[in-house]
């Protein structure tokens, strides 16, 4: 099976010393649908910043597709932060547009698609925007990619519910089977039923992957019930 992601003995320290991620090896393979799931400070979204080249490791070293990330792997990463760092005073239009003519592989009518799916007027301004809203135009901006590897760091957390759905058939949708997708989040319920596999992360360091299968076979419990189980206070 081929990898996309290799994490070898990675640890990544602040100016206080102290190590947000450390000696963290992981692995993840193509084709797959991975939940990245921790208690808040655990480090997932320092994790996700080194494999976006945005963090460099204090030690060890992060590979996309087996080169160390840089302008190569940023073509071929579709990221989401978890804050909104669009323009306010564009329209959705004129990001759309941006966005495609910056990126080589996105998709303008998949883009437009989903945009009228979610009754999101293309001449609005973003700062005329609910937060909510605001959010499902970024991931709109995120999917509408064909990447390599897609990384979403709570992409339904100011969504309402009754999106959430439609976002994570969206989701599936226009996902590359030969990509991988990594969703950092904490609304495990909500995006149990489209993961392949999930990610533990605790202080710093990985303490579970597996499948989803696996957990509900073996635990007898479902991924949500399980990470309760397991980071309990």
């Amino acid at each position: 099976m081929s990898s996309l992601v290799e994490c070898r003995n990675v640890t990544k320290c602040y100016v206080n010393g102290r190590p947000a991620v450390y000696n963290l090896n992981l692995t993840l393979e193509k084709g797959h649908i991975i939940g990245l799931l921790g208690p808040n400070g655990s480090g997932k979204t320092t994790l996700i910043k080194m494999m976006n080249g945005l963090l460099k490791p204090t030690n060890g070293e992060v590979l996309i597709n087996g080169i160390l990330p840089g302008p190569q792997t940023k073509a071929r990463i579709s990221y989401l932060p978890e804050r909104t760092y669009l323009e306010a005073q564009r329209t959705v239009k004129d990001i759309v547009e941006f966005f495609g003519d910056f990126y080589e592989d996105f998709r303008k009518d998949r883009a437009y698609a989903m945009l009228e799916a979610l009754h999101i007027e293309s001449g609005a301004r973003l700062k005329n925007l609910s937060k909510g809203t605001k959010e499902k135009v970024q991931l709109i901006l995120v999917m509408s990619r064909d990447a390599e590897l897609y990384i979403l760091d709570e992409p339904i957390a100011g969504v309402d519910p009754a999106a959430r759905d439609y976002i994570l058939r969206t989701i599936i949708a226009n996902f590359n089977p030969a990509a991988t997708l990594l969703i950092c989040t904490h609304l495990i319920s909500d995006i149990e039923s489209i993961l392949d596999e999930v990610v533990f992360i605790r202080d710093g360091q990985i303490t579970l992957k597996t499948t989803v299968e696996n957990i509900r076979e073996q635990q007898g419990k479902s991924v949500d019930q399980y990470f309760r189980e397991v980071f309990a206070c």
